[in-house]
């Protein structure tokens, strides 16, 4: 299960609950964002998906315990795109 937090505009405390409970802070700024949602979904949402594109590749306590988003992009090259489709 993921939880989001929304500490402010663009910071997010993201807790993943499965055999281990994991914390994560991420930040997203506004262009980040606008990017890839053209503001049709929460900033939240954005986040969540995100952390199931994550969680699709690699175990919670493989991911980085504070990032900003578009860090997900160095590790896995397919997550802008991918992640436009999700939130479609």
């Amino acid at each position: 299960m993921i939880k989001i937090n929304k500490i402010d505009d663009s910071t997010f405390e993201v807790t993943v609950e499965e055999r281990t409970t994991t914390t994560h802070r991420v930040t997203v700024k506004p262009d980040y964002y606008e990017k890839l949602t053209e503001g049709r979904v929460p900033a939240e949402t954005l986040v969540e998906k995100s952390f199931e594109f994550l969680l699709d590749r690699e175990s919670n306590t493989s991911i980085l315990s504070s990032f900003d988003l578009p860090v997900i992009g160095q590790y896995f090259p397919e997550y802008e795109r991918e992640i436009k489709k999700m939130l479609k």
